[in-house]
């Protein structure tokens, strides 16, 4: 054994990490941080393979409410070319929450619908 301390790792290039962010779309940004909720919030409504596993209805109100507070304070800033889907997919959500609850949320009360109004099926 050697009385060297040893090395400590190398950390994370962090200048590198800042010039790749300086480079993408703020457009792209955006959408990239909706995707992963959306993402986020099938998984805790219990939407995957694995289903039951990691259904957590807590968690997914927050997701949901999240998303749909971000698309709503981003509307002017991406296009309907990338705003219609993420829409689509936040409606998608709502109904999948709606149906998974035991005891549903009144129409406007449900995650998310203080931004977009309630959310028929």
């Amino acid at each position: 054994m050697s009385d060297t301390p040893a090395e400590p790792a190398e950390g994370p290039d962090f200048d590198e990490m800042t010039r790749d962010i300086a480079e993408v779309p703020a457009v792209e940004v955006i959408v990239t941080v909706a995707v992963n909720l959306m993402s986020a919030a099938a998984v805790k409504l219990g939407l995957t393979e694995e289903g039951e596993k990691h259904k957590d209805l807590d968690e997914a109100r927050k997701l949901v409410h999240a998303l749909a507070g971000l698309l709503d304070a981003s509307t002017t800033e991406i296009s309907s070319f990338h705003a219609a889907p993420l829409r689509d997919g936040l409606k998608s959500l709502q109904l999948a929450f709606r149906e998974a609850s035991i005891v549903p949320d009144e129409p406007g009360q449900g995650p998310g619908e203080k931004y977009t109004g309630p959310v028929y099926g």
